[in-house]
């Protein structure tokens, strides 16, 4: 930001993520690694990581939120529940949003990071602190989305602050265009591939360049979504006419987006040819262990699954509609379609998508997060070999410690579907 140079003062441009920070903590500028006090603009909860949480805590505390309309809580984990504790978990969750006047409340209406999207309470420049790792989803709309856990979101509730250390920011820059069969699911598991896990730890991931402005929203937020794999505090696309529009749809006057100075500092720069990009696969037990579909074509499957806010959106369902379109899913690979709200399900219905889908022979489960975290009647027995377009693959995430997991596209998962085997979905686009 600022710096001496002699007598001459220099400033420096800044990054997305301190602009949004020196905003929310009423400063004109900040630096990397300062720790600001910042004032929170949405909290955003779900059934596991809200109000049974963090309730009787909030009643020590004096018992109410810091401003009700600007709390969220979406009931997605455990939807439906499975047994007596999940459903009492339902009860609470209820229960507590309306003695609290909680009114952006939701249940059964989808997943907390793809619900809270589609209402419009997402907006570029703002600061969204969200109590589940993939809280950084948002991001995708051009502002700075946070996760954190249950105690740190009981202090938000409370207070309406949070303290951050501005994080260093890597700038991940696509060139080109995706080609045909290809998707933000293979940008981001390439990203890992290279990165690795923790290769971003604590740190802003801003994702530019053609082959992510090419890119409609739903793909977007798969590379936020996913930055939280790479260990990134925050992943963020910057904000364009799209964003603007999508939110006017919805009733929605979006702010001006905020964009990175063109003199912002990076601390890292990452380069990659989205043209030369082909279908990725992520090999057991880690979302980094990826390797070009056409070395893991062939690996025989138990069950294919496309689902979770990373997987399931609209866009995701329709590419995935067309390779399976005219087409059965073999007999002995079942495929399970659980889309990630009902918003998305809706339209897919009206757009006979979800008629490709049944006439496939797939099956559609609740709109929910269920199978993706390991719980609800889909999660995985022992001994399964599943190929997901959920986020993370390590062993036990999606259910049995002896289950195995390989995550791809949604279209790479639709094309393995039909094969029984781990299948190349540009097959079945030309």
């Amino acid at each position: 930001m600022a710096s001496v140079t002699g007598k001459a003062t220099v400033t420096m441009g800044a990054t997305i993520a301190q602009k949004v920070l020196a905003r929310a903590s009423g400063r004109d500028q900040v630096e990397t690694g300062e720790i600001v006090w910042a004032a929170v603009d949405l909290a955003l909860m779900s059934d596991t990581s809200g109000p049974r949480r963090i309730a009787a805590g909030l009643e020590r505390l004096g018992g109410k939120p810091w401003d009700p309309e600007k709390v969220c809580v979406i009931a997605d984990h455990f939807v439906p529940a499975s047994d007596e504790t999940e459903a009492a978990i339902q009860v609470v969750t209820r229960d507590w949003s309306h003695a609290k006047a909680i009114r952006k409340f939701h249940f059964f209406e989808g997943i907390m990071h793809i619900v809270s999207i589609e209402r419009g309470y997402i907006w570029p420049g703002m600061l969204m602190v969200g109590a589940d790792s993939h809280s950084v989803t948002a991001g995708g709309m051009g502002c700075m989305a946070v996760p954190v856990g249950s105690t740190e979101i009981l202090g938000v509730v409370a207070t309406g602050e949070i303290w951050l250390r501005v994080p260093e920011t890597i700038e991940v820059r696509w060139t080109g265009r995706l080609s045909r069969g290809v998707m933000a699911k293979d940008m981001m598991l390439a990203t890992l591939k290279r990165m690795r896990c923790d290769g971003a730890t604590y740190k802003s991931i801003e994702y530019t360049g053609s082959g992510v402005r090419a890119l409609p929203i739903d793909e977007r937020l798969v590379l936020s979504n996913m930055t939280i794999e790479l260990g990134g505090k925050a992943g963020i696309v910057a904000a364009d006419d799209l964003v603007c529009e999508y939110l006017a749809a919805r009733g929605v006057v979006a702010p001006t987006p905020v964009l990175s100075d063109p003199d912002a500092e990076y601390c890292e720069l990452v380069l990659d040819d989205a043209s030369n990009l082909v279908p990725q696969v992520a090999l057991p037990h880690s979302p980094d262990n990826g390797v070009n579909v056409d070395q893991a074509a062939g690996q025989a499957l138990d069950i294919a699954y496309i689902g979770a806010c990373t997987g399931a959106k609209y866009h995701d369902l329709a590419l995935a509609a067309e390779v399976l379109r005219g087409r059965r899913v073999h007999p002995d690979t079942p495929l399970l379609i659980a889309p990630a709200s009902k918003e998305v399900y809706e339209r897919a219905e009206r757009d006979g998508i979800t008629e490709i889908f049944t006439a496939a022979g797939a099956t559609f489960t609740a709109s929910s997060c269920g199978a993706c975290l390991g719980v609800g009647p889909n999660a995985l027995k022992a001994n399964v070999r599943c190929i997901s377009s959920t986020n993370r693959n390590f062993r036990g995430r999606m259910g049995s410690h002896q289950s195995e997991v390989y995550l791809a596209s949604p279209a790479t998962v639709a094309a393995s579907a039909i094969e029984g085997k781990i299948a190349d979905p540009r097959v079945y686009l030309q």
